[in-house]
């Protein structure tokens, strides 16, 4: 079992910055590829970034592409996600999920494991 605990949501005007963070526990997350989903009220889940686990491949939603960056830290059993330029439209519950050992992971059902979430709210 993997445990996935996010952190760094907030408030942030748009044009701002966010980092969040995934932290994992109970299994080294090497093996598995990580990503990054998000919940707006009233709309399905969807899919942000993922990156391989060796860290070398990464993979964007077009939405957020050249915005965001995934990256990840295997020794800290941590993903990250550095979001710029923020729009109100980006304001949703974020979700970090591992799923299997390569990508493509770009659907919510490929998860094998999700996180609580985290609020971002940007505002206008």
């Amino acid at each position: 079992q993997v445990q996935l605990v996010e952190s760094g949501g907030g408030l942030m005007q748009a044009g701002g910055s966010l980092r969040l963070s995934c932290a994992a526990s109970g299994r080294t997350i090497s093996s598995y590829a990580m990503g990054w989903f998000r919940q707006a009220p009233g709309k399905e889940r969807e899919f942000v970034t993922a990156i391989s686990g060796s860290g070398a491949s990464t993979t964007y939603a077009g939405s957020v592409k050249g915005r965001f960056t995934i990256s990840r830290d295997n020794a800290k059993n941590t993903v990250y996600l550095q979001m710029n330029s923020l729009k109100p439209e980006d304001t949703a519950v974020y979700y970090c999920a591992a799923g299997s050992g390569v990508l493509p992971f770009t659907t919510p059902r490929m998860a094998r494991y999700w996180g609580q979430g985290t609020q971002v709210t940007v505002s206008s």
